[in-house]
């Protein structure tokens, strides 16, 4: 079975062009210090300085550029704890449309901050999923929006896969690519654009120990849902989205999984070697890396620093 009949390498190269006024094209960074620790060449893609400080801001832009003008009258809609949230605020902002964003009341304050700036009406809900979901339907019901979910989404998937692009458009042949994954939208982007653009790339998620539903499910062979997540990396709480585990199923090597101790570490090394201000999901592959040192020898490795977003009031170090 194809499980990508939707995304193609045209359809990714179109959607660059699509979204080029509404987001950066990032940066590539590097670090010797960084190397010598890993014993690998590293090439970070930073996306921790994308517009809304996250890489959210392309699935979530491409999203709303391909909706016809029926669809955009009353607006969007859509569930999310922090950066999908600010994501599609904006890119609906700068549609000229409404969007409607429920959040759970612990989301970090500064995601809700950004929300607010981007012009996004906010409905907060118990920080759960049937919560969310339940919130978004009476949304949806209320203002006739149409729902952008936060991953599991043929448009947002394409939106993501922009990045990983970038990386293989800059001529870069590398060894491993690895993303974070979540819900798992940035993993299976970026598996499809290695998958097209550079085949011999393999891709690799990394994972919170404390939310590694992902790992579990590429394991089975079946999606089983995270039922208590417990990790410091707020942005990959949620459980992979059904079309994000077709893809990676059948693109992605491996999942690995580090815990938070070791992202903590991580993201201190980025702040203290690379001067970069990143969230604890961000450090996540470098983490895992780390971790891993033996099976990334001196190899070429990029990794996707996912977003910034970050309350530097709560640093998990001092």
């Amino acid at each position: 079975m194809n499980p990508i009949p939707e995304i193609n390498s045209d359809k990714i190269r179109e959607a660059r062009k699509r979204i080029d006024l509404m987001v950066h094209w990032t940066p590539l960074m590097r670090s010797s210090a960084l190397d010598k620790m890993a014993g690998c060449e590293l090439i970070f893609k930073c996306e921790n300085f994308q517009k809304v400080g996250a890489f959210k801001a392309r699935g979530a832009a491409n999203a709303v550029l391909k909706l016809d003008p029926s669809q955009r009258v009353n607006g969007v809609a859509t569930h999310s704890s922090g950066n999908h949230a600010a994501a599609l605020a904006r890119a609906a902002s700068e549609a000229g449309i409404p969007a409607y964003i429920v959040m759970p009341s612990t989301a970090p304050e500064i995601k809700k901050q950004a929300v607010k700036e981007y012009g996004g009406v906010i409905f907060e809900c118990e920080p759960n999923l049937l919560a969310r979901e339940e919130g978004l339907r009476k949304v949806v019901d209320t203002y006739g929006a149409v729902f952008i979910p936060p991953y599991d989404h043929w448009d947002v998937i394409e939106g993501q896969a922009t990045c990983a692009f970038e990386i293989f458009e800059e001529g870069l042949s590398l060894d491993v690519l690895l993303s974070p994954v979540g819900g798992g939208g940035l993993l299976a982007g970026t598996a499809l654009s290695a998958h097209f653009y550079s085949p011999d790339t393999q891709v690799i998620g990394a994972e919170p120990e404390g939310a590694d539903d992902a790992k579990k499910s590429f394991l089975a062979g079946r999606r089983i849902p995270v039922e208590k997540p417990n990790t410091i990396a707020d942005g990959l709480l949620t459980s992979l989205g059904e079309i994000n585990f077709g893809i990676i199923s059948e693109h992605v090597t491996d999942i690995l999984t580090v815990n938070d101790e070791e992202i903590i570490a991580a993201m201190r090394l980025i702040y203290e070697r690379m001067k970069l201000v990143i969230e604890p999901s961000c450090a996540v592959p470098l983490a895992a890396v780390l971790r891993n040192k033996t099976r990334f020898q001196n190899q070429k490795v990029g990794i996707i620093l996912s977003g910034g977003n970050v309350d530097l009031a709560k640093l998990p170090f001092r």
